[in-house]
C-alpha cells in the first residue's frame, strides 16, 4: 500500500508540469488564464512536499513502534 501512495505522490508533480505547461503556453493569448496554472501548479507542488513530508513522517512513527 505504501508503495501505491508513493506513485500518487508523484501523480501530483506531473499535474503540476502539465499546469505549468499549460500556463507557458497560454502566456500570451490568455494572461488570466496562465495567472490560474501558475497558482495551481504552485499549490499542487506545495501539496506533494506536504505529503511527502506527512508520509516520512508516518513511515518514521510506524518503524518505531515495531
Amino acid at each position: 500500500m505504501n508503495k501505491l501512495w508513493k506513485l500518487f505522490q508523484y501523480g501530483y508533480l506531473i499535474v503540476a508540469v502539465f499546469f505549468f505547461i499549460e500556463a507557458i503556453i497560454s502566456w500570451s493569448t490568455d494572461r488570466e488564464k496562465s495567472y490560474l496554472f501558475l497558482g495551481f501548479s504552485i499549490f499542487i507542488t506545495l501539496v506533494f512536499f506536504f505529503k511527502r513530508h506527512f508520509r516520512k513522517k508516518i513511515e518514521i512513527r510506524n518503524n518505531q513502534n515495531k
